[in-house]
């Protein structure tokens, strides 16, 4: 039975983004709270970036100014291989229900990821657009963005150009080499259009792979926490390294295996997977201060 209604689906197709509320249960949203509250926690007693994932990159990344005082805890890389509450939310929250709708009914995880922003923090996420990072076969790919907590207008949400995934994927390599973000005349060109994308915790914001789109600093003195999960439809390849493996990677959440490839037709440039914890790296050196 569908989750999403056809106004919904409309809504996704034509503007490439969709919040919807409720996408987890309560007692899902407070597991992921107390889950992020521990790691923040955690992050007091480090200086530097800690952990390792699966291809030998440091986990959890710290914010340059991170202190026991200040924890700037920005980035958890594939959580779900830690934590038991986000394997289970990765798996079974209403969100994939959700991506099943709009995307059909097999479905595979790609990667996931804790995005913070703690009070204060100056963490700013260039324009992008997440397929570029991680070319498929077929662009049937959704990038979820769950409000672990509340997301205000103050505390650096999600900014999105509605109806770019419908147009051309901009390169993220300038000046030869690769910035992660598109250049400040395409950054120019649709600032104008820009949509901040706010609601309660436990709602989530379904994005298109294609839609371009960043986010601000936190100005506020509240965090805001994001659980990102993409998903992708099950006929689609890989065709570049995965920027954040896991060993749940390519795992059916949905449906059932195809044996079948996809193709649709598209060009790009070839991304350059980050040789740090994160692209917040990338970023921050390609184009010197953010948009």
């Amino acid at each position: 039975m569908p989750v999403l209604t056809q106004e919904q689906i409309d809504a996704f197709e034509r503007d490439g983004f969709l919040v919807v509320e409720d996408a987890v249960t309560p007692e899902q949203l407070a597991a992921l709270r107390r889950e992020v509250a521990a790691m923040v926690e955690e992050s007091r007693a480090h200086t530097e970036d800690y952990g390792e994932t699966l291809d030998g990159r440091a986990r959890f990344d710290l914010e340059p100014g991170h202190s026991a005082e200040r924890p700037a805890l920005r980035r958890v890389q594939s959580p779900e291989e830690v934590s038991d509450v986000f394997l289970d939310t990765m798996r079974t929250a209403r969100t994939v229900d959700m991506c099943v709708d709009l995307l059909g009914p097999n479905l595979k995880f790609h990667h996931g990821k804790i995005n913070a922003k703690q009070p204060g923090a100056a963490t700013t996420v260039k324009f992008h657009q997440d397929f570029t990072f991680q070319p498929m076969t077929n662009d049937d790919m959704i990038t979820a963005l769950l409000f672990v907590d509340d997301v205000t207008l103050e505390n650096g949400p999600l900014e999105v150009v509605p109806g770019t995934h419908r147009g051309p994927l901009y390169s993220l390599w300038h000046g030869g080499r690769f910035t992660g973000a598109v250049s400040e005349a395409v950054f120019a060109e649709h600032k104008k259009r820009l949509v901040k994308c706010t609601g309660s915790a436990g709602s989530v914001c379904l994005m298109h792979a294609n839609l371009l789109h960043g986010s601000a600093p936190n100005l506020s003195e509240t965090p805001r926490t994001l659980y990102i999960t993409t998903y992708y439809a099950e006929d689609a390849i890989e065709l570049s390294p995965n920027h954040l493996p896991s060993r749940y990677t390519h795992e059916l959440v949905r449906g059932e295996a195809t044996g079948r490839v996809r193709c649709s037709a598209y060009e790009m440039d070839i991304p350059e997977k980050p040789s740090s914890t994160s692209f917040f790296d990338q970023q921050a050196v390609g184009l010197g201060k953010p948009h």
